[in-house]
């Protein structure tokens, strides 16, 4: 069968090509914002990638047309497609009708820590022997790629976007999966170019939590007051909580400021039963310590004991774009996160505050994302830097609000940008050796990752 796959590069949609080409389906799609790591692994898989949308690309016609969330009515494509009769369906239903049957589905959702948490409990089951499938919302570097079918009696991962489906489904993506396992790892305002407000997306994870059995299970985040009033709508499933309330089943206690090394302790078994273990592992910051401790409670779930998880977390490599280092040159460290939101700003450069005792943290943000260019949490960006020593804001085209105001309250500590050729000569300029540069954006960033490599060698070389 000839799928044809619109919006091809995102995420999801290109975790949804590389199963569809190892299920031996023919694959092509298009895509106006073509940009590595997604599409490089399209091509490598022998996907055939078509840049912008425009009718021709629906001839020869293809036998089925998966439609991605950011298509919409009135794109010269969407409308030939409409017009054409063609059938077509949304990315999220064709994973649920044609990978997901059979399969013990493990969800995982939240605002933040969806991709790491879903990559690390990937690692475990893998690490366990269990040959997961899954799809992920970026590419773990344990496994080189974002999505395969793994063993069909193994479990499968998904990571469980609240977004939209399509333009003519506007439930969210996640209601489509089915989980026997569902891990709520928190909940707060996000994506307000389709919601409203918080409880417009509350109502939506009630509808995710309507649809796990009752002999499945919720692992729920403690202190997370939205999740609570989602789970007062009702809950059919058994409840397990996480986090380091002494209240909870799973309880992490940090062993190291920067969250390198922590304590797990499970007292949801047998009495006499009950497990604790230690991990150690190359990640930093408190929140992904508590990814960490998502998916070491769903693995369990899932057979793999405390001791072998903790001890598979110490060769866990993170995801791509999630903290990734992406060069040293000089003594000065380049890191790229895909922070998206001012809590994962914050997240981020806490961690890494706690993990940097030589040199300064140098932010590099784009406020990219539909809630970014919405300025709809403009106000919480001044106080997600705090544990940055300089920050370098980009304005993009396209932002439906000035970031002068935002910039001007931080004083010298900040400084805006709009042209990134500018940006790049004063981040290279102003950084020393033992520096670390964070580049948060969750784009491509016009490729600043490796201009400033790039320029950071060129000194090198000429000083040498």
């Amino acid at each position: 069968m000839h799928l044809h796959i619109m919006g091809i590069c995102g995420t999801f949609m290109g975790s949804l090509a590389l199963l569809a080409r190892e299920m031996g389906h023919q694959v092509s799609g298009s895509d106006q914002n073509v940009y590595p790591p997604m599409s490089t692994q399209l091509v490598d898989a022998g996907i055939t990638l078509m840049e912008g949308y425009h009718a021709e690309h629906l001839s020869p016609a293809p036998d089925l047309v998966v439609v991605g969330n950011a298509l919409s009515r009135g794109n010269e494509e969407v409308e030939a497609l409409l017009n054409s009769g063609l059938p077509y369906t949304s990315g999220a239903q064709w994973l649920a009708e044609h990978v997901l049957p059979g399969r013990r589905v493990i969800a995982v959702a939240g605002t933040h820590g969806k991709t790491t948490t879903a990559s690390v409990l990937a690692w475990l089951l893998e690490s366990a022997g269990l040959a997961p499938g899954f799809l992920i919302g970026g590419v773990p570097r344990n496994f080189g790629v974002s999505a395969r079918l793994g063993d069909p009696q193994a479990p499968f991962v998904v990571e469980a976007d609240e977004y939209d489906t399509a333009f003519f489904d506007k439930r969210s993506k996640f209601v489509h999966y089915r989980p026997h396992i569902a891990i709520l790892n928190n909940l707060e305002f996000d994506h307000a170019d389709i919601f409203p407000d918080l409880a417009a997306i509350e109502r939506q994870f009630h509808h995710l939590v309507r649809t796990v059995p009752s002999r499945g299970h919720l692992l729920v985040a403690d202190e997370q007051p939205a999740l609570e009033r989602v789970l007062s709508q009702g809950a059919w499933t058994p409840v397990a909580h996480f986090g380091d309330q002494a209240a909870s089943e799973w309880q992490l206690k940090l062993e190291r400021a920067d969250a390198s090394r922590f304590q797990v302790i499970y007292s949801g078994g047998e009495p006499g039963l009950d497990e604790d273990g230690v991990v150690e592992w190359a990640l930093t910051g408190e929140h992904n310590a508590r990814n960490a401790l998502a998916a070491l409670a769903a693995a369990h779930l899932c057979g793999v004991d405390l001791a072998r998880g903790c001890a598979a977390l110490a060769r866990f490599e993170t995801p791509k774009r999630r903290q990734e280092v992406r060069g040293e040159i000089n003594g000065i460290q380049v890191i790229d996160d895909f922070a998206h939101h001012p809590t994962a700003i914050a997240a981020t450069l806490k961690g890494l505050r706690a993990a940097t005792t030589k040199g300064r943290l140098l932010a590099v943000i784009e406020p990219r994302s539909n809630t970014m260019r919405l300025g709809a949490l403009r106000e919480r960006l001044i106080e997600s830097v705090a544990d940055a020593d300089g920050v370098f804001w980009f304005q993009p085209a396209g932002l439906d609000w000035s970031m002068d105001e935002l910039v001007a309250t931080q004083g010298a500590h900040a400084q805006l940008f709009s042209d990134i050729d500018t940006l790049v000569a004063a981040v290279f300029t102003q950084a020393s050796p033992l520096d670390r540069i964070v580049v948060m954006s969750n784009g491509g960033f016009e490729g600043v990752h490796e201009r400033l490599l790039a320029a950071l060698a060129a000194a090198k070389e000429g000083n040498a």
